[in-house]
């Protein structure tokens, strides 16, 4: 997004990338459907950026979703909007977009270098890059330098955080990278794990409290792992789980296996009697409850407890679930973390760096799945562009 503010202004743009072709994380994000961000109303969207909303919304209000959308009609790619509200390529897929962007982008004469590795400054003056390449180091003068490299997460797609280093050198505070939308440990029995993981539990609703009384709840569906629990429903609440395991040692969850049936109604059923059914076919038959989450009721209640139709039933409705790790961050979607904003002035620039602009996820923010990562990925490109623009017109 820089480089396309940049050269559409005239200005050339050299675009250098560690890995062989660009976009790798971009490609992966389209994976299981190319979801660009959402259509929800502006101050709700806004207010999934949590603590650092302030820093993200001005990129925001200048490159709305609904800009975002006609940005990629631009490029000749339609989008629709799903029932949950996101935003998607008509398509879904995320080559035919980046591809076309690509295009673009070399017509208006940005040259792509890959394979070239940032190494850091050659001096203190900011503007002598180095570059690790497949024929040795090289070096390059820029006149302004806009650093996007990403998290920590999904390493071998190329956002390493090894960028980290070569900032605190020179002295720019870097929040530690953490994992984000990510998954979460439990301690399964080898019996429960082996014989669930990898099923789907839904629908549920999680519920949680944090050590501060902040209560969060939220509907959806996880999936068992052989480490714990991962899926949207979880990934939502990473952030405050987090926080809370860091702070704590733990968080507790409650989960409501049957969140479209009351406690009374459950009760009523599930005391009938079993006749010929195994306790699993009644709670299937009788109030909805499937292997797995009969399998969970069976993990974490002791036996008495899971005959008697109250205490079952109760469970149901709040079944207690401590989460002891989040996963680690190579494994997570995105990253907490990053630049401090408090380092950077309104348009990106590195306060004690002169010239030098970030943008992305490498900046200290995080949110939810959901189209939320994207689009402020794309806006905060777009204004680091607009500033190096500023800057060279002022030096």
């Amino acid at each position: 997004m820089a480089a396309e503010v940049l050269s559409q202004a005239g200005v050339q743009v050299d675009l250098f990338d560690a890995m062989p072709s660009v976009g790798r994380k971009f490609l992966m994000a389209g994976k299981g459907g190319m979801n660009i961000s959402h259509s929800e109303p502006f101050d709700q969207f806004l207010s999934r950026y949590g603590a650092r909303r302030s820093n993200i919304e001005p990129m925001l209000r200048h490159f709305m979703p609904e800009d975002l959308q006609t940005w990629a009609q631009g490029l000749g790619i339609n989008t629709f909007i799903g029932s949950s509200g996101r935003i998607f390529p008509v398509d879904m897929k995320a080559a035919p977009l980046l591809r076309a962007w690509l295009h673009r982008l070399r017509g208006n004469g940005v040259n792509f270098h890959m394979r070239n590795q940032w190494l850091g400054w050659t001096d203190n003056k900011n503007n002598f890059l180095r570059f690790k390449t497949p024929t040795g180091e090289r070096q390059i003068e820029a006149d302004a330098t806009v650093l996007a490299l990403g998290g920590g997460s999904w390493p071998k797609l190329g956002s390493t955080g090894a960028w980290v280093s070569l900032l605190t050198e020179r002295g720019v505070p870097v929040e530690p990278l953490q994992p984000s939308n990510c998954g979460f440990d439990v301690r399964w029995s080898k019996h429960f794990r082996d014989r669930f993981a990898g099923q789907p539990l839904k629908p549920v609703c999680l519920s949680f409290s944090n050590s501060e009384g902040i209560k969060f709840s939220r509907q959806g569906e996880l999936v068992i792992t052989e480490t714990g629990i991962e899926g949207s429903l979880v990934y939502a609440l990473s952030a405050p789980l987090r926080e809370e395991i860091t702070g704590t040692g733990s968080a507790l969850i409650h989960l409501d296996l049957a969140p479209d049936k009351d406690l009374p109604f459950l009760v009523e059923r599930a005391s009938q009697g079993l006749g010929k059914n195994s306790m699993a076919n009644h709670l299937r038959k009788r109030i909805g409850i499937n292997k797995v989450k009969t399998g969970l009721l069976r993990e974490l209640m002791s036996a008495s407890d899971f005959r008697d139709p109250v205490q079952l039933c109760t469970t149901i409705k709040a079944l207690p679930l401590t989460l002891i790790a989040a996963r680690p961050l190579e494994e997570a979607i995105s990253s907490a973390g990053g630049i401090a904003f408090e380092a950077l002035d309104p348009q990106l620039m590195i306060r004690a760096m002169p010239g030098v602009f970030c943008a992305g996820e490498m900046l200290d923010w995080e949110a939810p799945t959901g189209g939320y990562l994207l689009t402020a990925c794309f806006a905060s490109g777009r204004t680091a562009g607009l500033g190096v623009l500023n800057w060279l017109t002022c030096h």
